[in-house]
């Protein structure tokens, strides 16, 4: 079923967009906080924030798969350099 773009619809969209932003920054500290602890040589406490990081994986896998796909990002304009003039 096609997602229809309607002002309510376009709501939760940026709700559920700022859910999955949430999410991948927690991801992304988790990682941070398991490749120090692996660096520290804490390889316990890093197994132990493993099960995190695969809920967290979960969970911003779920949540984009319940958006459309997001807009492609619009590229500048080329633009073109100019030549040196021969004298």
């Amino acid at each position: 079923m096609p997602i229809v773009n309607t002002p309510g619809n376009a709501d939760d969209i940026a709700a559920k967009r700022r859910q999955l932003a949430a999410a991948e920054s927690e991801l992304t500290r988790l990682r941070g906080q398991y490749d120090l602890l692996m660096n520290a040589f804490k390889f316990d406490a890093a197994r132990a924030l493993h099960p995190r990081i695969e809920a967290a994986e979960r969970k911003r896998r779920e949540l984009e798969a319940g958006l459309p796909p997001s807009p492609p990002e619009l590229s500048s304009a080329p633009y073109r350099v100019a030549r040196r003039r021969k004298r």
